[in-house]
C-alpha cells in the first residue's frame, strides 16, 4: 500500500452530482433548476406554515367560538371502583396517598389528583388526594376511612 493507491471506505463518500447555478457551460445554470418566475424562483423563498397556494387556509376558513380558561386546573380523576379493585389486588393495604398512586401509575407526580364517586368501596381506607367529590367522601367514611385534602 502506498499513497498512490488510498481510497475512503466503501459508502463513506457520496457523489455530490451537478453543481447547480454555475454558469451555461455547466448545464445546470441559467434558472438553476427552479424554473421560470414565481416565488420558487426566487431567493429568501419560505413558505409559510399552513400556506394552501393562496386559497384561505384551513385556519383561517374554520370559524372560531367559544372560551378557554387559562387559569384552568386539570384533575386526574380516580374512581372509588378503581381504589378497589388495587384493593382486592393487594396493591394497597391501609392507605393510599400521592406517592402511591404515583407508583401505580394512576397518576403523573405533577398531576393533580380527584377522588370521583363510580362504584362502591367496602375497604377501610386512609384516602389522601387533592380533592374529593361529595359522594366520594361520602363514601370513603361510610366504610369506616378518611378522605384527607392535600
Amino acid at each position: 500500500m502506498n499513497l498512490s493507491n488510498l481510497k475512503p471506505a466503501e459508502g463513506s463518500v457520496k457523489n455530490q452530482g451537478k453543481r447547480i447555478g454555475r454558469g451555461q457551460g455547466s448545464g445546470k445554470g441559467g434558472t438553476a433548476t427552479r424554473g421560470h418566475k414565481g416565488a420558487k424562483s426566487r431567493s429568501g423563498y419560505s413558505k409559510k406554515v399552513g400556506f394552501e397556494g393562496g386559497q384561505m387556509p384551513l385556519q383561517r376558513r374554520v370559524p372560531k367560538f367559544g372560551f378557554t380558561n387559562i387559569n384552568r386546573k386539570e384533575h386526574q380523576g380516580i374512581n372509588l371502583d378503581t381504589i378497589q379493585q388495587l384493593v382486592d389486588d393487594n396493591k394497597i393495604k391501609d392507605t393510599l396517598d400521592l406517592e402511591t398512586i404515583v407508583s401505580l401509575g394512576l397518576a403523573g407526580k405533577n398531576e393533580l389528583v380527584k377522588i370521583l364517586g363510580r362504584g362502591e368501596l367496602k375497604a377501610k381506607l386512609n384516602v389522601t388526594a387533592h380533592k374529593f367529590t361529595a359522594t366520594a367522601k361520602a363514601a370513603i367514611e361510610a366504610a369506616g376511612g378518611e378522605a384527607a385534602t392535600l
